[in-house]
């Protein structure tokens, strides 16, 4: 049989192997992304080939690979061309689903096959072999474990094919030296048990997107055609659904408007364990950030701002005042995103400094708030992660030391830990314990950098939070950086199983 009859779609494979199982045939399955395939993977097919009669193998899809956005290094079509060129497989189909489950059921092999690393549910930092082996319980077969000699195809990708600049290939074996992928991940499984309140305003992010025309005929002004429009939840309410993916619970304190709540939206889009602690303000919409983008290139011609003009008033401080000071001591680390829009005043920010257990602060200029949105605001922090134009915007200092910048900060606001972030040159990081260090950028591809440093802020105040080294909390929050650029703004949040994988695909 040729290569590309080999080759068959999931529906048409499963009509298949029903015909030969009903001429007694026995059926072996075997799935994974199979990316790079080498020797590993060949006696595995070779020994899973042993307990049947018919080898099939399913392909986890291009999009559905996370092992970060370098990865898969060959496409679904070459990894399974690859595969059907082995003699012991019969027949290889690309699934259409994240995991095997669904493939398992439709298919109904007799025999699903598992290297011998899987035999250890617990070290399956995705949980999917146990619901692998429910699914092919649940038709009837059995989970079958080769042992043979084990190969990582991120291990030889990393050294043969690497998608990464010289200083980070550097980087990445030094770092593993120094800590296990054991001792990185640990400060985002640890996260679960944690008690965090994330406060800050809320913003729906409105993506319109057009075609220029050119000029009006009759006005000096740029014409579009628009195409579509895309709403994400951002500001805090991203902030909050990354920190969930980490965390059993979590509560979000913001403020929505009286009028234009958009509030039915924003309980769609909010993570189900986010518990949503909503105040209101009188006299102003929720805000409202429409970006207007040429379609294709993705290029962002301008935004409008749809928010009140006014800071928040008397009635609506002392709400947000009332209610802080009944919740703040119940949390282990209170995490806040200020935007500068009126919500986190003086008032409110001497309550979060004189009662939260562990403050993270994130402060960001935007045109809504003019630069005076900066750290300075704030008397205390435990943990402040800001970009360096953010940081030079408060010491107002455009080319000074910024080594320096962040040793006067943290002396000012009594903070031991800092992350500068600074785009494709990575972030710095400072530690009173620890002092700097320098953490190159993992981002192989960047769409939008919008929502990024929130993502970065949010799963790196966890590890801050838990008092990690200050080199995994930047390597950590460098990655989820990688990650928040390859997509549109807030579209997706940070996924925990993602970033696991992710991390560990670097690190082989």
């Amino acid at each position: 049989m040729s290569i590309h009859h080999k080759i068959k779609g999931l529906e048409d494979l499963a009509s298949l192997l029903s015909s030969l199982r009903a001429e007694g045939k026995t059926v072996v399955q075997c799935h994974g992304v199979f990316d790079l395939l080498h020797v590993g993977h060949i006696r595995h097919f070779g020994q899973a080939r042993k307990h049947g009669d018919i080898l099939v193998v399913t392909v986890t899809p291009d999009r559905y690979v996370n092992k970060g956005f370098h990865r898969p290094a060959f496409t679904e079509d070459l990894r399974a061309e690859a595969i059907a060129a082995l003699d012991c497989v019969d027949y290889v189909a690309i699934n259409k689903w994240p995991t095997a489950v669904e493939a398992i059921k439709l298919l109904t092999p007799d025999i699903y096959a598992k290297g011998t690393e899987y035999k250890d549910a617990e070290k399956d930092l995705t949980g999917k072999i146990v619901d692998e082996e429910e699914a092919i319980q649940s038709v009837g077969g059995k989970v079958a474990f080769t042992d043979d000699i084990v190969f990582s195809s991120s291990n030889l990708i990393n050294k043969y094919l690497p998608a990464f600049p010289k200083e980070v290939r550097e980087y990445l074996p030094r770092l593993l030296d120094r800590y296990s992928v054991r001792d990185i991940l640990k400060y985002l499984s640890n996260a679960s048990s944690l008690k965090v309140l994330v406060v800050g305003e809320a913003i729906i992010d409105e993506y319109r997107y057009c075609e220029t025309m050119g000029k009006s005929g009759k006005e000096p002004i740029l014409a579009a055609r628009h195409v579509r429009s895309e709403r994400f939840a951002g500001g805090v309410l991203a902030v909050a659904n990354h920190v969930a993916a980490f965390c059993d619970r979590v509560d979000l304190l913001t403020l929505l408007g009286k009028h234009d709540s958009q509030e039915g939206f924003i309980r769609q889009q909010v993570a189900a364990n986010v518990n949503n602690m909503f105040l209101y303000m009188e006299n102003a919409p929720t805000i409202v950030k429409q970006r207007f983008v040429e379609i294709y290139p993705f290029q962002k011609l301008f935004e409008v701002y749809v928010m009140g003009v006014e800071e928040s008033d008397i009635s609506e401080t002392e709400a947000l005042c009332a209610k802080l000071k009944g919740v703040l001591p119940q949390y282990d680390v209170v995490i806040v995103a200020d935007y500068g829009h009126g919500m986190l005043n003086p008032e409110v920010i001497s309550i979060l400094c004189g009662h939260a257990r562990f403050l993270a602060i994130n402060t960001q200029i935007n045109a809504g708030n003019h630069g005076f949105n900066t750290v300075a605001k704030y008397p205390r922090a435990d943990y402040i992660c800001v970009s360096a134009k953010e940081l030079r915007l408060d010491a107002r200092s455009r080319v000074g030391n910024l080594r320096g910048i962040v040793l006067d900060v943290a002396k000012r606001l009594s903070c031991d830990k800092v992350v500068i972030t600074q785009g494709q040159k990575g972030c710095l990081c400072y530690g009173k314990e620890e002092g700097f260090l320098e953490m190159p950028a993992f981002a192989t591809k960047v769409v939008d950098r919008v929502g990024a440093g929130d993502a970065v802020f949010a799963v790196s105040a966890l590890c801050a939070a838990q008092q990690a080294p200050m080199e995994v909390i930047g390597f950590i929050g460098s990655v989820v950086g990688a990650e928040a650029v390859a997509t549109v703004g807030n579209k997706r949040s940070i996924e925990r199983v993602s970033l696991f994988k992710h991390i560990e695909s670097l690190l082989k």
